[in-house]
């Protein structure tokens, strides 16, 4: 049997795909599915613009999978392609995009970048100051705790176990090999196959007894305006210098983010909005979109916890002399639109053994 730590996006995808191909499978989640960084208000981007060169081919992968996930899940649509756009402001940010633009289009990903006439073409609201954009049409938004709730009921209808509110605190070895997971209460579940561990702010904690992870927990703000008369976003948003990303909601409201911080609790399990942090990034939009200068905030929240590593991409490995156990970690607020395509991958490996060409650059030992 495999078991599986973490009930978001990962875990939950990662049980439906070997669930589907018969295999048995267990996922504990410390509190509900889709709770954590997979859950929360409005839609996640699907972006492949500005992304890490190394995740390109995993989100070439996932820009295949997205459009008919729902079909395949047997669900209503998750996935819209609005196209993305990264706002641009300064000179010296030119360059860097028009090799971007090149650089991306040569892996798979067609990019232009747009003179500020083509820019205020597909958006009219922007600011003066936008010199232009860097276009990424294939990019899009999905409902991410929905595409998480769909993908756990589909795994549970291939016959997967899903335990929710069952904490792992730690690994239980013996001769050197993770043979348990023990849980917060007293409970120790044996590991009889394969273990992963994919809840995300978790993973340093559990591993620590192997290696120190190069990665630390944040909470971002996501912001949701109230419904707007009018509302000038037309397409998924980014801006190349500002903490700035911006999406149309179906119901009229905006959702304002980018990785601006929250405040988390730990003892409390729980994450509040700083006012200041807010205002900040409301700011942003308003400099961006001058026509926003009204809009009211109905909700910030910064309720989920997410796990940054320190290179911006995520950690994707088995654990030293524990070949059966594989971990991932660090998504950096945009692991998101890339799992269907890592945990189809994470499937490979567990079935096959052998590590997809693809995830060896997110190998621990690229740290030394």
């Amino acid at each position: 049997m495999t078991l599986i730590v973490g009930g978001g996006v990962y875990g939950a995808a990662l049980a439906w795909e070997l669930a589907r191909c018969g295999e048995a499978v267990e996922l504990l989640e410390a509190h509900t599915v889709a709770s954590g960084a997979s859950g929360g208000p409005g839609r996640r981007g699907v972006r492949a613009n500005g992304r890490d060169h190394r995740e390109l081919p995993l989100m070439v992968r996932a820009r295949a999978i997205w459009p008919t996930l729902h079909a395949t899940l047997g669900v209503d649509p998750l996935f819209e392609e609005t196209g993305h756009l990264m706002l641009i402001e300064r000179e010296r940010d030119l360059p860097r995009a028009a090799a971007r633009a090149a650089l991306q289009s040569r892996l798979g990903v067609a990019t232009r970048l747009l003179s500020a006439a083509e820019t205020r073409d597909l958006e009219p609201d922007v600011a003066d100051a936008v010199l232009g954009a860097l276009s990424c049409p294939g990019d899009g938004v999905a409902f991410h705790a929905r595409t998480t709730r769909a993908y756990a009921e589909a795994a549970r209808a291939a016959g997967a176990r899903i335990r929710e509110g069952v904490t792992v605190d730690r690994l239980v070895t013996r001769d050197d090999r993770v043979v348990a997971v023990a849980t917060a209460g007293g409970e120790e579940i044996a590991v009889d196959d394969r273990l992963f561990l994919l809840a995300n702010p978790s993973v340093r904690s559990l591993i620590a007894p192997w290696l120190d992870l190069p990665t630390w927990n944040m909470a971002f703000t996501v912001i949701v305006s109230a419904p707007l008369d009018r509302n000038p976003v037309r397409h998924l948003v980014g801006h190349a210098s500002r903490t700035l990303s911006l999406k149309r909601e179906p119901d009229g409201r905006l959702m304002i983010s980018g990785g601006r911080p929250g405040h988390w609790d730990a003892a409390a399990g729980r994450g509040t909005a700083i006012d200041a942090e807010v205002a900040a990034n409301v700011a942003d939009a308003v400099a961006v979109y001058p026509c926003l200068a009204c809009l009211k905030v109905e909700t910030a929240d910064a309720n989920h916890l997410e796990a940054d590593s320190i290179d911006g991409i995520p950690i994707i490995d088995h654990l030293p002399g524990n070949p059966h156990v594989l971990y991932a970690a660090g998504w950096s607020g945009h692991g998101w639109a890339i799992a269907p395509a890592v945990t189809e991958l994470l499937a490979e490996w567990a079935t096959t053994g052998a590590r997809p060409p693809s995830l060896a650059p997110f190998a621990f030992d690229r740290f030394g």
